[in-house]
Parts: C-alpha cells; sequence; structure tokens
C-alpha cells in the first residue's frame, strides 16, 4: 500500500504541529489546577485563531462549516492533534461531538441538522452521548435497561446512565434506550435527542477519574433519566436502529482514539529520547550510551511504527 501521505495534508498537519505545540503545550500545566470557566475562555481565544487559519473542524462536512477531510486524511490530523490533551478540542474535532456529528450528519432530519448539527460543527455548543449504565457492561450497547416509551406525541425516558463524558454544560444528549423490547437484541434499541434543559434530566455528578471530578467538557456525568419527556420528532434514524448506528459512529471513531494514542506515543517516545541524550550516569556516560536503554528505545519505535501501519 501506499502510505505517501498528499501534500495538501502534510501542510495541514504542519501547521497544526506548529500550533500544538507553540500554543497548547504551555496550556497545559493549568488543564488539572484552574477552574473551568476561567481556562474555557483561554482556549476559546485559541478556537479563534483556529478558525482564522481555517483548520477549525478538520473532519466535519463543509456544508456545516468544517474542512471535510476524508478518513484517512483524518487519522493524520488525529495523530498530530493527539500530541495534547487539548488538541482535538481546540481544533473543534472533539470526542463525543466528533461522534455525534457523524451521527446527526448521517441521520438526522433538516430539521434536526438546523437545530444541533449546524451548531455543534460551528462550536456554539457542545453534547454528550449518553449509552453507558451503571449496572451493565458499558462496551456492549445491546445490553441496555434505559426505556423510552410513547405517550401521546412524546417518548418518555428512564434509565441510569453514568461516564457520559462532556455531559456537564452540553446542550443535548444523545441517549441510547429500548424502544422496542419485542424485537431482536440487535433492534431493540434507538437514539432520541434530548436537551439538557429537559423536565425529567438529572445531572447527578461528575465522576472522580484520575483522582480529580472534572468538569466542562473534561466531564465525566452519571445522570438520571426519571420520566424524562421528549417530543417523538427528536428521534434519530428509526426506532430500532440504534444499535446499527452506534457501529457507524465507533467504527471512524476507533481510528481517532488510535491516531490521537499514537500522537501522546510520539510525543512521549521524543521525551524519552531526549532524556537518554541527557542525563548522566557516569563521568562521560550518558543513559543513552547503556544498551538495554537503546533496545527498550529501539522497541518502542518498532512498535509505534506497527500500531501506525495497522
Amino acid at each position: 500500500m501506499d502510505f505517501t501521505i498528499p501534500e495538501r495534508t502534510q501542510t495541514i498537519c504542519e501547521m497544526m504541529d506548529e500550533f500544538v505545540k507553540k500554543e497548547l503545550y504551555p496550556l497545559e500545566k493549568d488543564l488539572g489546577t484552574s477552574d473551568w470557566p476561567t481556562f474555557e475562555k483561554e482556549l476559546e481565544k485559541k478556537r479563534q485563531k483556529v478558525k482564522q487559519m481555517e483548520l477549525w473542524a478538520p473532519n466535519h462536512p463543509k456544508e456545516f462549516g468544517g474542512m471535510g477531510l476524508k478518513l484517512m486524511e483524518h487519522a493524520y490530523v488525529s495523530e498530530v492533534l493527539g500530541q495534547s490533551k487539548l488538541g482535538h478540542y481546540v481544533f473543534g474535532c472533539q470526542a463525543p461531538d466528533a461522534g455525534n456529528i457523524e451521527i446527526l450528519h448521517l441521520y438526522g432530519t433538516p430539521e434536526q441538522k438546523e437545530k444541533y448539527l449546524k451548531p455543534l460543527v460551528q462550536g456554539k455548543i457542545r453534547s454528550c452521548f449518553s449509552m453507558t449504565e451503571v449496572d451493565l457492561p458499558g462496551s456492549n450497547p445491546v445490553m441496555m435497561d434505559t426505556t423510552a416509551v410513547k405517550d401521546g406525541n412524546d417518548y418518555v425516558i428512564n434509565g441510569h446512565k453514568w461516564y457520559t463524558s462532556s455531559a456537564d454544560g452540553a446542550e443535548f444528549a444523545i441517549v441510547m434506550a429500548v424502544t422496542n423490547p419485542e424485537n431482536s437484541r440487535y433492534l431493540q434499541a434507538s437514539m432520541i435527542i434530548v436537551p439538557s434543559d429537559s423536565e425529567g434530566f438529572n445531572l447527578v455528578r461528575n465522576i472522580p477519574v484520575m483522582g480529580h471530578e472534572g468538569s466542562g467538557y473534561f466531564s465525566h456525568g452519571e445522570i438520571l433519566y426519571q420520566n424524562c419527556r421528549v417530543p417523538q420528532e427528536n428521534i434519530l434514524g428509526g426506532e430500532g436502529q440504534g444499535f446499527v448506528m452506534a457501529q457507524d459512529r465507533l467504527g471512524p471513531g476507533r481510528i481517532h482514539h488510535c491516531m490521537r494514542w499514537l500522537g501522546i506515543c510520539n510525543r512521549a517516545f521524543d521525551m524519552m529520547c531526549k532524556r537518554a541524550a541527557e542525563r548522566t550516569i557516569a563521568p562521560g556516560k550518558k543513559l543513552a550510551d547503556k544498551d538495554i536503554v537503546k533496545a527498550w528505545i529501539a522497541e518502542c519505535a518498532a512498535d509505534i511504527q506497527a500500531a501506525r501501519l495497522m
């Protein structure tokens, strides 16, 4: 296969790489210490710079304000932006919004696209994806207790979700809920748009992970849906299509995530090499002079390249 990066994509990646290292690396020290509203203002300034450079929303549809890059192009971009935890957010292609945008673009009605997709791509609002449940494995979308029952022109949603990433401050959630329990297990669940100001949408807390509770975009919410009522027109696709849409969402999403982690790997690798070259262990000797250290570095380089080619 030809792994040559097209010239246009290479130029985009080089511009993004320079921005990430000069503009975002210095902000990382404040990620876990600043309060979110203050930190968000700083990130918004960077987002405006990205828009001025016409590098905003690289993988999102052109007709809604994105760059319209294809999956392979965005894979390269994701590797560059993944060098910093702030990269994808500042460039407007962060999860879970990226996956929600894909679903809205593929399955949304014209009205849903105008109300939710357009401002989401433009970065005016955020969203969250509400699938993982407390007592069931979040990795298995055919196992779900949350229900959405028709009542008049509405769905009434009841369920308990957690690890709903970025729920704090989100304008809406895309909720996975069982609408057709009589169907085969792959055709039972649906995806429904639920505005976060809906009665019965209860953000209980931001779940502490990695030693902090987090807030804003970096939160992981526990949500109770208690007789949460939304119009039936808020369904995405059709009843029972939730599993199919989840796979459409997860397919490209896995590529985004893998390439993002490769970006982190490359950054860590560079730090390791720099440390090995600088650290003195004896007069006239550096860590890099040790054969075992050379072997570790070589093994890491091979693992990173093999994963990248995969």
